[in-house]
């Protein structure tokens, strides 16, 4: 299977839901990199996927007036995480979770600490990154603008990877950056969702790096809903909670036009 898929939207859209963490599918020759059994490995997978994020953003699309883009990663987080550094800058690689992950979300080995990532960075990461550069300089040409809204979940308690878990956990915590993200854009998520909060737990935003602090054209948010509202934790369905859920993304994307 392909590790990622462009969905195409309408060519007038400047949205791109981007949905990175809600595959649970892993390689047969990644899966002999790590050190969990079988059933060990599955109750990650159950801590770590943002379970239903997909239909979650798919429900939108359906939903929307006009429909956006959609980069969609069909590969585990556990094979390469694409919204980490690859290097020293990304502060996750203090809990053993940079671009390729040695820990679990509980802190114990998911691979031997010394594995070299290059590569699973140069067959996943690398290629990831630049499809998603090439999307994003694709909706630039097209229409002089292009927003980011990455599509993420969060559990209702703090998970021990977690560097700032003791924050506020609210229905849906909006992800900002100073650079990528204007008030307007989180006004209208607000509108969107109603009761939201910000930057907590989880902070930032996702930009290809080409145009990260550079291009004032690429805006971003990340929309991150807490689990307990829509499925029942850890990692079993989806409740009736997704649909309002996907009205009120279709509604932030529509928006956006």
């Amino acid at each position: 299977m392909p590790s990622f898929d462009l969905l195409p939207g309408a060519g007038e859209s400047p949205v791109i839901l981007h949905v990175p963490h809600s595959a649970r599918e892993i390689p047969a020759e990644v899966r002999a990199g790590i050190v969990l059994d079988d059933p060990a490995l599955e109750r990650e997978l159950d801590h770590i996927v943002d379970a239903h994020t997909a239909e979650l953003a798919e429900a939108a699309v359906e939903l929307a007036g006009t429909t956006p883009w959609r980069f969609v990663n069909r590969l585990s987080r556990l094979v390469v995480d694409p919204e980490r550094f690859p290097d020293e800058r990304e502060e996750m690689l203090a809990v053993g979770m940079g671009a390729v992950y040695t820990r679990t979300t509980h802190r114990e080995e998911l691979r031997p600490a010394d594995t070299d990532p290059e590569p699973l960075i140069a067959r996943y990461f690398r290629p990831y990154a630049r499809a998603m550069t090439d999307a994003v300089a694709e909706r630039l040409d097209a229409v002089g603008r292009a927003v980011i809204v990455d599509v993420h979940s969060y559990p209702s308690q703090p998970l021990p990877y977690e560097l700032h878990g003791e924050g506020p956990r609210p229905p849906v915590c909006l992800g900002t950056d100073s650079f990528h993200t204007p008030p307007e854009l989180i006004a209208a998520a607000r509108e969107a969702f109603g009761e939201v909060g910000l930057d907590s737990p989880f902070s930032g935003t996702y930009i290809p790096l080409e145009f990260y602090g550079r291009d004032p054209r690429v805006s971003a948010l990340m929309v991150e809903i807490r689990r307990d509202t829509y499925m029942t934790e850890p990692g079993g369905p989806a409740g009736p909670g997704i649909h309002p859920l996907a009205r009120s993304l279709a509604a932030l994307v529509d928006a956006l036009r």
